[in-house]
C-alpha cells in the first residue's frame, strides 16, 4: 500500500484553491474536502437518519423496489458485494423521486427535513466545485451542470469479525461526473488507485471532511484531462460501516460530450456524444464496473489511453 495521500483541498483558503481543484481532478480523480461548509451537526444527523433507516426490517425497505426496477429504492447485499446494502433517491431534483421515496421508507417528518437540508447542503457544495472546475478550465461562466440529475444514496456495510479482509465493495468507478461522500469517520475502507502507478491508496478517515470523486462523465466531459478514479471499500475492521453520497450524473435530455472549447488540433475530441442513461445501462449489460464501456464511444480519430 502507498503512503501516499490523496490531495486534502482546505475551501476556506481562497488562494489557488481553483488550480487545486483542477489538479486535484487531473492526477487524483479524488480528493478530500476540509471546512466545506456542511455543518458537523448535519453530517451527525444524516449519519444517525441514514443508520436508522438501514436498520428498519428487510421487508419495509424492499417494500414497492423490485430488484432491477429504474426506481429501485432499496440495494440488497448480492454475489459481488455480499455486505452492501443500500437506500436510494434516484433524483433529488425530481419531487416525485424524492416523495416516493419518503413514502415507501416511512421516513419521520424530521428525518424528512434532515434529508432535504442535507442533500441540498451537499448539492449546493457539488454546484460550487462545478463551477470552480469550469473557471480552471478556461470556459465561460455558464452554469454548465444546471438541472442535471443527483441520486442521493446511504450505504451500510455489513461488517463481522469474519469479514476482515473481504471486499465490501468491488473495484469500480462511478458512472457520473462527480460524487460528494461523506465517508465513516470511524470505520476506514475506501482505496482509490493511483493514476501514475496502479497501487492501491487507502483514503483515510478524517472526521468533519468530505470525498470528491470524478467519474466516467467527467473524462468524457473533460475530453480526457479528467481521471475517472478506480476505488473500492475493504472491511479492515469487524465493525458497521456508513456512507453518505450525493452523485451528479449525466446531462439531462442532451448528450454528454466535451465543450468545443476543450479541443483542438493538439486535443481532438476523444469521445463521440452519448446518453447517460444508456450509457450507465451498457456499463451493467457489458459488465464494466470500471468504465471499460468508454472505450465503445471512443472517436475514431483518436488513440487509446
Amino acid at each position: 500500500m502507498e503512503n501516499e495521500r490523496v490531495p486534502i483541498i482546505d475551501m476556506q483558503e481562497l488562494s489557488g484553491l481553483t488550480e487545486k481543484i483542477v489538479k486535484a481532478c487531473e492526477e487524483w480523480g479524488c480528493f478530500r474536502l476540509l471546512n466545506h461548509g456542511v455543518s458537523l451537526k448535519l453530517l451527525s444527523e444524516m449519519k444517525t437518519v441514514c443508520r436508522s433507516l438501514l436498520d428498519l426490517p428487510l421487508e419495509i425497505k424492499k417494500e414497492n423496489s423490485p430488484p432491477g426496477h429504474a426506481g429501485q429504492i432499496y440495494r440488497p447485499p448480492n454475489e459481488a458485494n455480499r455486505y452492501f446494502e443500500g437506500l436510494s433517491i434516484s433524483d433529488m431534483t425530481s419531487p416525485a423521486a424524492v416523495d416516493d421515496f419518503f413514502t415507501q421508507v416511512g421516513v419521520t417528518p424530521q428525518q424528512r427535513e434532515i434529508i432535504l437540508k442535507y442533500s441540498q447542503a451537499l448539492h449546493d457544495l457539488a454546484k460550487y466545485l462545478g463551477g470552480k472546475i469550469v473557471e480552471g478550465l478556461g470556459l465561460s461562466g455558464v452554469d454548465r451542470f444546471k438541472d442535471w440529475p443527483c441520486q442521493f444514496q446511504m450505504n451500510k456495510y455489513n461488517y463481522s469479525p469474519e469479514t476482515v479482509g473481504s471486499i465490501g465493495a468491488i473495484m469500480h468507478s462511478d458512472p457520473g461526473f462527480l460524487t460528494v461522500l461523506q465517508d465513516d469517520e470511524l470505520v476506514n475502507g475506501l482505496e482509490v488507485v493511483n493514476k501514475f502507478t496502479g497501487d492501491l491508496v487507502s483514503v483515510d478517515p478524517i472526521p468533519g471532511t468530505l470525498v470528491v470523486n470524478l467519474g466516467d462523465v467527467a473524462k468524457v466531459w473533460s475530453n480526457g484531462r479528467f481521471y475517472n478514479v478506480k476505488h473500492r471499500v475493504q472491511c479492515y475492521q469487524p465493525n458497521i460501516r456508513i456512507s453518505i453520497a450525493l452523485f451528479v450524473l449525466g446531462a439531462r435530455d442532451k448528450k454528454v460530450e466535451a465543450p468545443v472549447e476543450l479541443e483542438d488540433s493538439e486535443h481532438p475530441r476523444l469521445y463521440i456524444p452519448f446518453d447517460f442513461e444508456e450509457y450507465r445501462k451498457l456499463r451493467v449489460s457489458t459488465k464494466s464496473p470500471t468504465g471499460e464501456a468508454l472505450e465503445l464511444f471512443r472517436a475514431t480519430n483518436s488513440v487509446s489511453t
